[in-house]
């Protein structure tokens, strides 16, 4: 305490040293009794000995500053009555909100402050605003969009976009990669997320509905049109295309089912033919082509003599030219 001050009231020193030095107001630290924040942010130490330990607020008068600890000479004592009385516009609550990572949330906190001394803390409802919102997405950008509900229809969903947009590039489709995704999430995602608070609150039918209205409608019927889901194939069955393989979709079929068809099938307005994977009758891979017109030519009677004998109630014809496309094995007894 500064030499004299016995004599006056407990807090009346503190009461004019606070308007010398409005800055230098400083509150204990409730996790260390020798410690002090300062109101200009700062924190410092009491020097050994001082008999200012255990007031919960000082006026500091002298302080030795230091890049790593700053320590308090001299100060006199405070009672915060007398700071809301004479500085009350330096008492503020508000609340701040983070985004946490562990919990893919973002989180309401309410803080009261005398300029920048945290005075307490504790976590309130998260708003659901606009800021809210953008955090969620600035969290999204942190931790990837594979955190969010992603379903194969939807990836499927987003590589058919892709494909066309390489295919087709006249047809002016969005990027749909992930890079592109995370740079726009303001303009497509957050229309379709107000309200949510958490990472877990968007399911699959916010991402669903958020993905195709990047589309317009000439765009998802040329994406139903072009980028099909299946395709019909000689037997009459229909196929899925899969176009999460690599940058060429793939079609993988039962070779008998293809018994006809002279030319790989194509996409992307005739642009692009699919990658046959020809399958046994047993599902397992005989072949991997973009030229089935070569394979029947070059490579089909091997196949058929390798395979015969191991699925013999499969029809192998001499000539798949003509023969008729099936998904069934040959009725019993033929």
């Amino acid at each position: 305490m500064i030499p004299g001050a016995r004599d006056l009231d407990r807090y009346a020193l503190g009461e004019v040293l606070a308007f010398a030095y409005p800055d230098r107001i400083a509150r204990q630290d409730p996790g260390n009794p020798e410690r002090y924040q300062l109101a200009n942010g700062r924190g410092a130490k009491l020097r050994q000995g001082s008999q200012l330990y255990g007031e919960p607020w000082l006026v500091i008068a002298d302080i030795k500053f230091d890049e790593r600890d700053s320590v308090i000479q001299r100060g006199a004592r405070l009672d915060e009555t007398i700071l809301r009385q004479h500085f009350p516009e330096r008492f503020s609550k508000r609340t701040t909100l983070r985004f946490l990572r562990e919990s893919k949330a973002v989180d309401g906190v309410e803080e009261q402050r005398f300029s920048s001394i945290l005075l307490s803390s504790r976590h309130v409802p998260t708003p659901k605003n606009a800021e809210t919102t953008a955090l969620l997405l600035q969290g999204l950008r942190e931790l990837g969009l594979d955190v969010l509900p992603w379903s194969e229809s939807l990836r499927e969903f987003c590589a058919r976009a892709e494909f066309l947009r390489k295919t087709a590039p006249e047809q002016d489709f969005p990027a749909c990669d992930e890079t592109h995704l995370l740079e726009s999430l303001d303009t497509w995602l957050a229309p379709f997320i107000e309200g949510a608070t958490r990472i877990s609150h968007i399911d699959s039918e916010h991402l669903g509905n958020a993905l195709r209205a990047r589309l317009d409608y000439s765009q998802k019927q040329t994406l139903d049109r072009e980028a099909p889901r299946e395709l019909e194939v000689p037997s009459g069955m229909t196929r899925r295309i899969s176009y999460l393989e690599g940058d060429i979709p793939v079609l993988a079929v039962k070779l008998q089912e293809l018994f006809g068809l002279a030319d790989t099938p194509r996409i992307g307005f005739g642009r692009v033919p699919l990658l046959l994977h020809l399958l046994s009758p047993g599902q397992k891979p005989i072949q991997v082509t973009r030229d089935l017109k070569g394979f029947w030519d070059r490579t089909y009677a091997e196949v058929k003599k390798e395979l015969k004998g191991r699925y013999p109630k499969h029809p192998w014809p001499d000539d798949p030219w003509t023969a008729k496309a099936t998904h069934r094995a040959k009725p019993r007894g033929t």
